[in-house]
C-alpha cells in the first residue's frame, strides 16, 4: 500500500510517497519552505502543492508540530496561534481532495522508528526525541504509543527546554558542538530522572551529526540514532495515513 507522507515543520514542509508495508520512501522527498506566517490557510495550500507535485489522489498522512487530538490542533509552539482549535484533517482534506489523517510530528517519527527502525521489537520504555526547530518527543511502553507527550516543553532552570537545547538554539547562540551537547545532556538527564527510558532514540536533522556530540552525552540509557534520520517523520506520517 502506498500513502503520501507529509512532515510539517517550523522551517519546511516536505513529503514523499511511502510503501507502508516496507517503510521506505518511493521517491526523493519534495520540500517547500513553511510559509512565513505559518497560518492555517497558507500551510494547507503548501500541503496541496506537495500533493499536486506527486499527482496524488490517494490517502495522505501529515505529521504536525503540535498536540493533535482527533484531528483538532490544541497547541501552537512553532506555528501561528490561529491553529488552535482548527480541524486540520478537514482543512487538509478540503485542500487536497484526498483521504487524510493528522498526527503529532514527533509521534509520527516514533511510529516509523518503532515499526521499521531503531525501536523495532524493543520492549520496555522507549523515548524518541526529534531535534530541530524545537524538541519533539514520543514515548512508547512495550511498543504502545502514549500520544502528544510534548516533553520538549518541560522547564529547566525556568526555561522551556527546547529554547535551550534544540538545534535552533544551537544555531541561534552559535554554540560549539560540545557546548550545545552539554545543554542536550542536561535535558536528556532530566528525562531520564522522570521516566527512566530503556532506550533513547535521537532523530531530526541534527541526528546526521551524531558523532559531533555523542561523546559529550552522559545519560545511562542506551542512546541510538533514528535509522530513518530525518525521513522518519514522512514515513511515520504515512503510517498514520493508511488507516
Amino acid at each position: 500500500m502506498e500513502v503520501l507522507g507529509i512532515d510539517i515543520g517550523g522551517s519546511g514542509i516536505k513529503g514523499a510517497p511511502v510503501d507502508v508495508k516496507k517503510g521506505v520512501m518511493l521517491t526523493e522527498r519534495y520540500r517547500i519552505p513553511t510559509p512565513k506566517s505559518a497560518k492555517p490557510e497558507p500551510v494547507a495550500k503548501t500541503v496541496a502543492k506537495i500533493a499536486k507535485y506527486f499527482n496524488w489522489d490517494g490517502p495522505i498522512g501529515c505529521g504536525f508540530p503540535a498536540v493533535v487530538r482527533h484531528g483538532i490542533i490544541r497547541t501552537a509552539a512553532n506555528i501561528h496561534g490561529n491553529w488552535i482549535g482548527t480541524n486540520a484533517i478537514d482543512l487538509f482534506r478540503k485542500a487536497t481532495n484526498c483521504p487524510m489523517n493528522v498526527i503529532n510530528d514527533a509521534d509520527a517519527a516514533g511510529l516509523a522508528e518503532m515499526t521499521f527502525g531503531a525501536g523495532q521489537g524493543r520492549r520496555g520504555v522507549v523515548l524518541l526525541v526529534t531535534i530541530g526547530t524545537g524538541l519533539g518527543t514520543s514515548l512508547f511502553t512495550n511498543g504502545v504509543l502514549l500520544p502528544n507527550t510534548e516533553l520538549g516543553h518541560i522547564e529547566i532552570d525556568c526555561e522551556d527546554a527546547e529554547l535551550m537545547a534544540s538545534d535552533a538554539a544551537r544555531k541561534r547562540d552559535a554554540l560549539s558542538w560540545e557546548k550545545w551537547a552539554k545543554r542536550l545532556d542536561t535535558y536528556l538527564t532530566r528525562m531520564e530522572s522522570l521516566i527512566w527510558p530503556d532506550l533513547i532514540i535521537l532523530g531530526g536533522g541534527v541526528s546526521k551529526k551524531f558523532d559531533n556530540f555523542m561523546p559529550y552525552l552522559t545519560v545511562q540509557a542506551e542512546i541510538v540514532i533514528a535509522e530513518s534520520l530525518n525521513e522518519a517523520g514522512i514515513i511515520g506520517a504515512a503510517l498514520a495515513g493508511k488507516s
